[in-house]
């Protein structure tokens, strides 16, 4: 299987649109708005406003501007609350192990809803089948599908320990799911009639050449919101929920 190329390392462009953004910010407020100095906050927005821009131009995702925008202004805000130094280390172990090296895997976590659920229940085979999870988060779409399809087996895995932690309390009582800890891509996906995949766009190519090398003839990968590039889906879901959701349907290996 051919490895995934990355792009430059995120952790990397968000510190660098951060550094630069304030080196920016620093020249605009010494040559034209000298008054701001003794003002963290209206400080903080500039750098916010530089770095967003810079991020921009460096071509980072679209999303990641309204972090810049408010990273150092919630950050003056937040220093401004004087709480004691173990609550910022806390916060900051939680979102480690709820989130993991979202950096890495470049996947935040995204949950599927009831909706998205009755409709990926719809995609199942009539006869029982394995089904796989890629990233199950919650466990929340497991279990729905594991009431609604008592006679199929269900696998599901999650790398960030907090949420497998909550996936697999929650998916307990339920005898026909299984949630397993760590990273999906050494698992082999030949046994499951349907994959199913909320990811990101960065990994699907990769998903892709994975589910064409082991996957089935008439399996089925399904993929929430994000396309596999430059390859056409057998199929679309439309889900009336709230954000619309689409479910892409391909046939890897037919």
């Amino acid at each position: 299987m051919t490895p995934h190329r990355q792009t430059r390392p995120p952790l990397k462009h968000a510190a660098a649109s951060q550094m630069l953004g304030a080196m920016l910010a620093g020249g605009l407020v010494w040559l034209l708005f000298p008054a701001l100095v003794g003002q963290p906050l209206a400080l903080a927005g500039i750098q916010g406003l530089c770095a967003a821009l810079v991020s921009h131009l460096l071509r980072g995702p679209v999303w990641w501007l309204p972090i810049h925008l408010g990273f150092m202004p919630l950050a003056v805000l937040a220093l401004g609350l004087g709480l004691p130094s173990w609550v910022w280390l806390a916060g900051f172990a939680v979102l480690l192990l709820v989130f993991w090296r979202t950096d890495r895997s470049r996947v935040p976590l995204y949950l599927t809803n009831a909706v998205a659920s009755e409709a990926v229940a719809g995609l199942i085979p009539d006869e029982p089948v394995s089904v796989v999870d890629l990233g199950c988060g919650d466990g929340g779409l497991l279990r729905r599908l594991a009431r609604a399809r008592p006679d199929c087996r269900f696998v599901g895995f999650e790398h960030a320990p907090l949420t497998w932690a909550w996936a697999w309390l929650g998916c307990r009582g339920l005898p026909n799911i299984e949630i397993r800890f760590g990273d999906f891509w050494s698992h082999p996906l030949g046994g499951y009639a349907l994959v199913y995949a909320f990811l990101s766009p960065v990994p699907m190519q990769r998903l892709w050449l994975k589910a064409r090398a082991e996957m089935k003839p008439d399996a089925l990968l399904v993929s929430n919101s994000f396309t596999v590039p430059d390859i056409e889906p057998e199929s679309t879901v439309e889900v009336a929920d709230a954000r619309q959701t689409r479910l892409y349907c391909y046939r890897p290996a037919g």
